[in-house]
């Protein structure tokens, strides 16, 4: 497996407004041809740029997903932030976390990281990239943790490792597998976010000097 450098905002150089657009050029082509469908000249096509233009950008498809990767994390870290600086943490992560849900645009990208996941299994060097995301989200949310219950990082890290996974997983979920029917969406939908709501409630309820 390849080792990666960590997939963090604090350490990727600002993205110009051209790698912007590619990046929503990317993201249409992936969504009318399927990640693997999608070839890189397909996806240079979809930019208005010739190949070897694009491959100065993005010399691979793990490139591709790193640099959305970056951007969804520096999205995040912005919004976490604020939940950190906010009078009640856990009542504006639970906010936070219903909107990314319920938002359509949650829906829409849940085709193109269902297939980014199943690349995942196969290539070693987008796991590792998909994986470490996973791991600076369970940060931001343990870093939350953390607050609430005045615990160091490392000690939040290691109790609410899994409410912070569950919480991902159930989000994730939620995007790659919409219901046939919107009766039973809106069904699937309640429940999940009781669910976050549960586990939100479990890490608030946490008698951590029990």
């Amino acid at each position: 497996m390849n080792t990666l450098a960590p997939v963090s905002p604090h350490h990727a150089p600002l993205a110009d407004q051209r790698s912007v657009e590619i990046l929503e050029g990317v993201r249409r082509a992936f969504s009318e041809k399927g990640f693997d469908g999608a070839s890189m000249q397909d996806l240079a096509r979809a930019c208005g740029m010739s190949v070897g233009n694009f491959y100065r950008y993005f010399p691979s498809k793990a490139a591709i997903v790193a640099a959305l990767i970056l951007r969804d994390l520096a999205e995040m870290e912005a919004t976490f932030r604020e939940i950190l600086r906010s009078p009640d943490p856990l009542a504006g992560l639970r906010a936070t976390v219903h909107a990314r849900v319920l938002e359509r645009n949650c829906q829409s990208e849940g085709q193109l990281w269902a297939e980014i996941t199943a690349a995942a299994l196969r290539k070693a060097e987008i796991s590792a990239i998909t994986t470490q995301m996973e791991h600076e989200i369970v940060g931001y949310l343990t870093s939350i943790f953390a607050k609430v219950h005045a615990l160091p990082p490392d000690l939040a890290r290691q109790r609410y490792y899994p409410q912070a996974m569950l919480i991902i997983m159930l989000v994730k979920a939620s995007a790659m597998h919409p219901a046939e029917t919107p009766d039973e969406q809106a069904r699937l939908t309640d429940l999940l976010l009781r669910t976050i709501d549960r586990t939100i409630d479990d890490v608030s309820n946490d008698d951590v000097k029990g």
